[in-house]
C-alpha cells in the first residue's frame, strides 16, 4: 500500500506540474508576443530611414480617401514619395513632401509643389506615420488580444505572424477617418530578428465600410534628408 500511495503521489505531483506549466506557458506566450512587438517597435524607432508602403486594393464606392502612399521617411518626422487618393470617383496621383507639420503635393496638373491639407482628402499627414513611438511604431505596442499565428514562408524567408486587435482611436494614426469606436483586426509579420516586415489592418476606415490596408516596411542605417520643396 505504501508503494501504491507513493506512485499515486508522484503522479499527482506530475499532473499538477504539467497543468501549472500549461497555464503559465499561455501567459508567457502572450508576454513573449508582446515582447516581440516591442522589439519591432524599438528597431523601427532606431532606424535612420524607413521605406514604407501603405495601400489598399480599392475603396468603397463614393468614398474619398487614401488608396496608396509609398516613399521614404525619417523620425523628424518627414516623408517624401508618391501618394494616390480617390476623390469624386477618380484617383489622383501626386508627388508629396511632408515635414515640419506641413504637406506639399505636385500633381500632373501643377508644375510646382502646392501646400495642401490632407485631412480634406481623409488622408494622414504622411510624415506622422514615421514619428517614433507613434504612427506605425505606436500601433505595434497598442495591439491587444495577441495570438501567435505561427510561421509563414515568404519566398526564402520564414516570418512569424502575430495577430490581434487595435482600437479605432489608435488606427486613426494611419487613416484619420477610421471609426474611433471601431475595432480593427491586425496581422503583423516579423523576421527572425523581430523586425517588422509587413502588416494588414482591416476594419471600418470609412463610415461603416470595412477596408483592408497592407503595410510594408524596410529600414536603413543610411540617413535621408527631407526638406521643404
Amino acid at each position: 500500500m505504501t508503494r501504491v500511495a507513493a506512485v499515486a503521489a508522484a503522479l499527482t505531483l506530475t499532473l499538477t506540474a504539467c497543468t501549472g506549466g500549461d497555464d503559465g506557458g499561455g501567459e508567457a506566450g502572450t508576454g513573449a508576443l508582446a515582447d516581440r512587438l516591442a522589439t519591432a517597435q524599438e528597431t523601427l524607432d532606431a532606424a535612420e530611414t524607413i521605406d514604407l508602403t501603405l495601400a489598399t486594393k480599392e475603396l468603397p464606392s463614393g468614398v474619398t480617401g487614401l488608396l496608396s502612399a509609398k516613399g521614404q521617411g525619417n523620425h523628424t518626422p518627414a516623408f517624401q514619395g508618391t501618394v494616390t487618393v480617390v476623390t469624386g470617383g477618380a484617383s489622383l496621383d501626386a508627388d508629396v513632401v511632408a515635414t515640419g507639420g506641413s504637406v506639399w503635393a505636385k500633381t500632373g496638373f501643377s508644375p510646382a509643389f502646392l501646400a495642401i491639407d490632407p485631412a480634406t482628402l481623409k488622408a494622414p499627414d504622411p510624415a506622422s506615420l514615421f514619428a517614433a513611438g507613434k504612427g506605425v511604431s505606436g500601433l505595434l505596442t497598442a495591439t491587444e488580444d495577441l495570438e501567435d499565428g505561427g510561421e509563414k514562408r515568404d519566398g526564402q524567408d520564414v516570418l512569424r505572424t502575430i495577430t490581434g486587435t487595435l482600437e479605432g482611436g489608435d488606427v486613426q494614426a494611419l487613416i484619420p477617418s477610421a471609426d474611433v469606436d471601431g475595432e480593427f483586426d491586425v496581422e503583423w509579420r516579423l523576421d527572425d530578428d523581430d523586425a517588422l516586415r509587413d502588416a494588414t489592418v482591416k476594419g471600418p476606415f470609412y463610415d461603416d465600410s470595412d477596408v483592408t490596408y497592407t503595410l510594408t516596411v524596410s529600414t536603413s542605417d543610411e540617413p535621408v534628408e527631407i526638406t521643404k520643396p
